[in-house]
């Protein structure tokens, strides 16, 4: 299946971004909380400040957003994991002490703009250009199809976000759980609620908003 980005979808998740952060439209994460025991890149990039995940029932599609404390790429090893529960999670780190991060698939954002999809049958490779990164967010949408429901509907999907350093293996490879110890429900949007005209001009600065507020806020503390 060849895939594109459909922009009032990102556009959707980038205005939602840009609000005021809350439980129900995403996750706030701590400036410097990495997992204990971890010793990979500490530049920032592996450093989660916020994420969302997005779904429009009326489109099928699932747009996967997070900032970061410093520009997606300053660690040339790193790449971004999301965690999703479709109905059937299990707590894959609970051997670890995170008993609270359930999934039953992963959807992985690398740098160069590639993303892969792991836990569904079959596993899913997307194209190089499927994922967009606009200074400290990372941001690409995923076609429902690719995550079929083990139980719940998609509009009650839950995630969480672990980034890794790929010059590490196992559980030592990741720098940060957001949240920390559970999972967050999706954001479901409706596509009437985005304004004309779609651009990316549109979709950056509401993240570029995002990243600007979270760095405000952390430098206060």
């Amino acid at each position: 299946m060849h895939h594109t980005f459909s922009m009032k979808a990102l556009c959707a998740a980038a205005l939602i971004a840009a609000a005021p952060w809350s439980m129900a439209a995403g996750v706030n994460d701590a400036f410097g909380d990495y997992v204990a025991g971890y010793n990979g890149s500490r530049l920032g990039d592996l450093d989660v400040l916020g994420s969302i995940v997005t779904y429009n029932p009326s489109t099928d599609k699932f747009v996967f957003s997070g900032t970061f404390a410093a520009d997606v790429g300053t660690s040339p090893s790193g790449f971004y994991v999301w965690g999703v529960n479709r109905g059937a999670g299990t707590a894959g780190f609970a051997a670890n002490g995170v008993t609270g991060v359930l999934f039953d698939s992963v959807v992985i954002f690398n740098q160069d703009g590639s993303a892969r999809i792991t836990g569904t049958s079959p596993a899913t490779l997307l194209p190089a250009g499927s994922v967009k990164i606009f200074g400290s967010t990372i941001i690409g949408e995923v076609d429902g199809s690719f995550l079929p429901s083990t139980g719940f509907a998609k509009t009650a999907y839950t995630w969480n976000l672990w980034p890794r350093d790929g010059t590490l293996t196992g559980f030592a490879a990741i720098s940060d759980f957001a949240p920390d110890n559970s999972n967050v429900g999706v954001t479901v949007v409706g596509v009437s609620a985005v304004p004309e005209p779609e651009s990316y001009a549109l979709m950056a600065l509401g993240l570029a908003a995002l990243a600007f507020e979270r760095r405000r806020r952390v430098a206060r503390c």
